[in-house]
């Protein structure tokens, strides 16, 4: 600011006009701060949010895996017992030939 305008407000018509514009740039920065830091909150939340879904994807994979396994154990126990009864009945036919040729 000039001599001038300090003996005389006449003679800078835009000295109100300047300091207004400096008071919101006070403002302005204090918004930003405020912005900015919901900002970065924001991308703590999302980055929380995303370990979680990462989490909740493995457990849902490995509960997959566990009901999979489930389901097939029934399966396996039939196929296991048919194996059993077909091996009984190839013992049984050939204890049966192995009788009838007197061995």
């Amino acid at each position: 600011m000039n001599e001038t305008c300090a003996e005389n407000l006449r003679d800078c018509p835009y000295l109100q006009r300047i300091e207004s514009l400096e008071r919101d740039n006070e403002h302005n920065k204090d918004t930003h701060k405020e912005f900015y830091g919901k900002l970065e909150a924001s991308r703590t939340t999302v980055a929380l949010i995303e370990e979680r879904i990462r989490q909740i994807k493995a457990d849902t994979e490995e509960i997959k895996a566990s009901v999979q396994e489930l389901k097939d154990k029934p399966g396996k126990r039939w196929e296991s017992i048919v194996e059993k009864a077909i091996w009984a009945v190839a013992a049984a036919v050939i204890a049966f030939l192995l009788g009838r040729v007197g061995l």
